[in-house]
Order: structure tokens, then C-alpha cells, then sequence
């Protein structure tokens, strides 16, 4: 406080009121994908979308990969569930973003996924518990490439494509695995053609394709141990009915992220790291040919148009030089924001020209610390999203 008893406020101001580029986003697509550096926001920002979108009247699932455990917690997600879980809507009222639609959450559990697949496209009960007990089925990312990822793309197409939720948003893990989880269908495909899984199903031949199987055999067995090649062949041969199946589906998610059903966001901060690894990531969805709608700066100080500071107030002629020198001190705090305003403002402007023709950036105010609770989500929202007038 000053001598006239006002306060100083060094924080950045509201948003404007005039919608953003988030909002068509949330009405109108069934996907919206939240990529990223880590520590950046991105799975608070994915959930604060999906609490926008639950206010807004759609019903809405968030899914995630590794949520913070408060954050889960006051979000109701249990870890490993196999369904996913309904924010009560009294929370949320509570927190000011009363819902007129339906917010899930789902914290992705790799092998949910993958049993739930196994068992819808498996022609009957033995070949399902074939696959699921082969020695193989717990280390299957280190037989195929992608499937760990493939397992996140195939539960947003399923539940996207279910008829349940309006919107999906996903909250892909770091930039550099999420880029794997964006190509897995693609590296799914490549490895379930035939002429691939030919090689380690059992051979039925002459002499010349057993000794060259006995070879192959040798080979793992001096790799991995015994029986190693033995258990390939027998997940393969379980497995193989499968294959189309499963090679249709990983065309369909490639289909549906391509679509205009879907959208990417990227969301990042102003630091160096994460606004090079943002750079990376926006010419990485350039080259797959993915529909890329903008970026949200987050935890900036854009919004800073002006705040009352120290220059403005008039202290007495015999102020005491304690109260002169804590002015001096907050005068060096305001430059300091100022600063700050002016760097993440220039920021806003690049990534909007970087987003291109159709694409947009949002800055979003630091709130002091992480979010961890509805009512830091509600905050987010209201600043991704106006909810005045929802």
C-alpha cells in the first residue's frame, strides 16, 4: 500500500474480451491434440480446454498420459482405471464453471488399451488369452516400434469415434514421444505387412526354408535365450488374424488426425527450450500434413497493458527514507515486468506469424505456480476461453 492506501499491482491484466481462436476449436471439432515440451502447461492446458468445452455444453473426455498427482486427484483420475471417470459437476460449480455438457478424464493406461483392442478384433476367447499370456505381450514395444504410442492413437480413435463424447482432447507426453505416438499408425502399417510378419511366422517349406528357420532360431536364442524365437512365432500365429484389423484401424486414426474433425495446438512458455522445441514440433506437424491451429504461450506476462506502478504515487515531502528506498525498490520490480510485458508480447507476435494462414496464438497470464486443483483449471479456462456468456 502507498501512503493513500492503494495498492500497487505488478500482475498481468485480463484478457480481452474478444473471443479467441480456441473457441470455434472447441464448438466445432471432435479432437483437439495438446503437444509440447514438458513443464510447459500442456496437461493443465489440456484440461482447462476441457473445462472450457464442459461449460460450453459439449461432452467432453481429457485424455491423458501422466497427469500430476494432484492435479489427477482433484480431477477424480484414478490411475490404471479402465473406463473413464466423471468430474462431478457440483466441483466445478463450485469453482465458478458450472456445466451445461459432460467432463470425463481418462488417464491412458498402455495395456487397457491394448487388451480392449486384442479383444475386439480376435475371432474368439482362446486367441485372445493366446495373445495376452504369450511371455511376449508385456515387452511388446521392443518387438514393434510404435506400439506403445499405436495403443494411445487407437484409444482416441475409439473413443472419439464412439458417439459418447463431442470432443476429445489429448494430452500427448513430451514433444519428442508425442512425435512417435503422431507416427505410429504409420509404423503399425509398415510392420503388419505380411511380407514383414512372413519372416517370423512358422515356415512350411523344404529343407532350405527349415534349415534357414533353424538359423534364425539359433540366432535369438544366443540373443535373448532360449525359446525367445519360439514365443515370436507363436504371438505372430496368434496374432496374425489380427493383422487387418488392426492395419484398417491404424489407416483410420492417420484418417481421422488428418481431418478437419481434428486440430493440433501447440502450447508453450517463454523460455529458450521450450519455444525451440515448440519450433521443432510446428515444422515436424507441417511435414505430416497435420491440421495445426496455433499456440497457447503460456504462464507469459503478454497481458500486460499497463498496471498501477510505483511512478504513480506521490509519497509526502517528509517521507522517511525507508519509504523512499522501498519505492526505489519497486520501481526496479515494475521495470522488471515491463520488461518482461514487452519480450512475451514480442513472443505473441511471432508465433502468430509463425502459425500461418488460418492459424492463431493466445497468451495465457502466469498464475503464480502450478495448477494443481479445480480452481487453478477454472482460471486457465477462463483465459483460454471467455465463459461470461457460456
Amino acid at each position: 500500500m502507498n501512503a493513500q492506501g492503494r495498492r500497487i499491482d505488478l500482475r498481468p491484466s485480463a484478457p480481452d474480451s474478444e473471443p479467441t481462436f480456441l473457441e470455434p476449436l472447441i464448438a466445432n471439432r471432435r479432437v483437439i491434440v495438446c503437444c509440447g515440451a514438458g513443464g510447459v502447461g500442456k496437461t493443465t492446458t489440456a484440461a482447462a480446454i476441457g473445462v472450457a468445452a464442459a461449460v460450453k455444453g459439449r461432452r467432453t473426455l481429457v485424455l491423458t498420459i501422466d497427469p500430476a498427482r494432484r492435479l489427477a486427484e482433484a480431477m477424480g483420475i484414478p490411475a490404471g482405471a479402465r473406463d473413464p471417470s466423471t468430474v462431478p459437476r457440483e466441483l466445478l460449480s463450485q469453482v465458478a464453471v458450472p456445466p451445461s455438457g459432460v467432463l470425463d478424464a481418462w488417464m491412458l493406461s498402455p495395456e487397457v488399451v491394448f487388451e480392449s483392442m486384442v479383444r475386439r478384433l480376435a475371432s474368439d476367447e482362446a486367441s485372445v488369452q493366446k495373445v495376452l499370456t504369450n511371455r511376449l505381450y508385456q515387452h511388446l514395444s521392443k518387438i514393434v516400434a510404435g506400439m506403445q504410442e499405436y495403443t494411445a492413437a487407437e484409444a482416441l480413435y475409439t473413443l472419439a469415434s464412439s458417439g459418447k463424447y463431442d470432443l476429445v482432447v489429448l494430452d500427448t507426453p513430451p514433444s519428442r514421444n508425442a512425435l512417435a505416438f503422431l507416427e505410429a499408425p504409420r509404423k503399425l502399417s509398415l510392420f503388419l505387412d505380411e511380407r514383414v510378419v512372413s519372416v517370423f511366422l512358422p515356415k512350411k517349406g523344404g529343407a532350405f526354408m527349415r534349415a534357414a528357420s533353424d538359423i534364425v532360431d539359433r540366432v535369438f536364442t544366443r540373443a535373448f535365450g532360449e525359446g525367445f524365437y519360439k514365443d515370436i512365432q507363436e504371438f505372430l500365429g496368434a496374432f496374425s488374424g489380427m493383422f487387418g484389423g488392426m492395419r484398417q484401424h491404424a489407416e483410420a486414426v492417420r484418417e481421422l488426425l488428418t481431418s478437419q474433425d481434428a486440430t493440433f495446438v501447440l502450447v508453450t512458455s517463454p523460455e529458450p527450450s521450450a519455444l525451440a522445441e515448440a519450433g521443432f514440433f510446428r515444422a515436424k506437424i507441417e511435414h505430416l500434413g497435420l491440421p495445426f491451429a496455433g499456440y497457447v504461450l503460456n504462464r507469459s506476462w503478454a497481458y500486460t497493458r499497463g498496471f498501477v506502478g510505483p511512478e504513480e504515487i506521490a509519497l509526502e515531502e517528509d517521507a522517511s527514507d525507508r519509504e523512499r528506498g522501498a519505492l526505489r525498490k519497486l520501481g526496479q520490480l515494475a521495470d522488471g515486468e515491463r520488461w518482461r510485458a514487452r519480450r512475451d508480447r514480442d513472443l505473441l507476435s511471432r508465433l502468430r506469424m509463425d502459425a500461418g494462414e488460418g492459424g492463431s496464438a493466445i497468451a495465457t497470464p502466469h498464475l503464480g505456480g502450478a495448477v494443481e486443483d479445480l480452481a487453478g483449471l477454472a482460471e486457465l479456462a477462463r483465459n483460454l476461453v471467455h465463459l461470461d456468456d457460456a
